[in-house]
């Protein structure tokens, strides 16, 4: 049995979670790759089938969550990279949709990665190892019109992630977030979620940029296989970071929303900080390092 890290991906079947699979497989890595419908994965567990092990596994029901973590680490004794990779994007204007789709939004993207993570951090702690990715998007940190719910997901998984990490400094593990721009996945396809009551006169945007996603589907700039290997690269490395961006427009996109950031605080900086009781000392917002 090889001696080489074992990695937890969810929504192995396609896009980033497949060429995630496919890669470490080639490189010999064990694998469990998870899907709501394991079969999709038989050619690769017939390809290997000594370090691949494909699971089932809903991420929105946490009893295959537990029984998913729980026969991983019976079977290969351990998990070193858990990847909460499994999602989709809803489209539309937050009037436009539906309780259901803006819970289960959040159920697939936010609470199953959640629930994944708490399955597997005593196992990970104790064995004082582990690293955990989660993928995010550059609509994790930049949100657009009629992606508002997608990326509100995805702020959310940051803004866990980031707390994650402090929290498991000393337990020897770490937390890394993944920022992809435009992929040639299955996203801009049938994986999207359009609104179910749109309303193109109050809201065009729902429908450009729907239209534009599609326009798109398949000239993304973006290769997967380059991805992957650089989220292997990237875990192999000794200081992991906590966000890895991927992609000339994820860079763009994000550099761009920091310096708008940054000039729409500035005239109010005066006004703002002049909002404290006299003489109080001001501290760092959670605890001064």
């Amino acid at each position: 049995m090889s001696s080489k890290k074992v990695w937890f991906i969810t929504g192995s079947s396609t896009g980033f979670g497949r060429e995630l699979a496919e890669e470490l497989l080639e490189q010999r890595f064990r694998v469990v790759a998870t899907a709501r419908k394991p079969e999709s994965l038989n050619e690769l567990t017939e390809k290997y089938p000594e370090t691949l092990r494909a699971v089932k596994l809903d991420v929105t029901n946490r009893e295959e969550v537990r029984a998913a973590i729980a026969g991983a680490i019976s079977e290969f004794g351990r998990i070193d990279v858990l990847v909460n990779n499994a999602g989709y994007g809803s489209i539309g204007a937050l009037e436009e949709f539906e309780d259901e789709q803006i819970r289960r939004q959040f159920e697939t993207n936010f609470f199953g990665p959640i629930d994944i993570i708490r399955a597997a951090l005593p196992a990970l702690r104790e064995q004082k190892s582990g690293h955990i990715i989660n993928f995010s998007s550059v609509g994790g940190f930049v949100s657009f019109p009629s992606a508002g719910l997608y990326c509100a997901s995805k702020f959310a998984l940051e803004a866990m992630t980031e707390a994650l990490s402090g929290e498991l400094v000393g337990h020897g593990i770490k937390a890394t977030i993944i920022e992809p721009g435009a992929f040639r996945t299955e996203f801009n396809g049938s994986a999207l979620d359009i609104a179910k009551n749109e309303q193109p006169g109050l809201y065009p945007t729902t429908q450009q940029f729907a239209g534009w996603l599609r326009e798109n589907d398949g000239k993304q700039p973006g290769d997967p296989r380059k991805a992957v290997k650089a989220i292997i690269q990237m875990v192999e490395s000794e200081n992991p970071p906590l966000r890895l961006l991927l992609g000339a427009d994820a860079y763009a996109a994000i550099e761009e929303k920091l310096e708008s950031v940054r000039q729409d605080i500035e005239p109010w900086r005066e006004v703002g900080i002049k909002t404290a009781f006299e003489g109080v000392k001001i501290g760092r917002v959670g605890g001064e390092k």
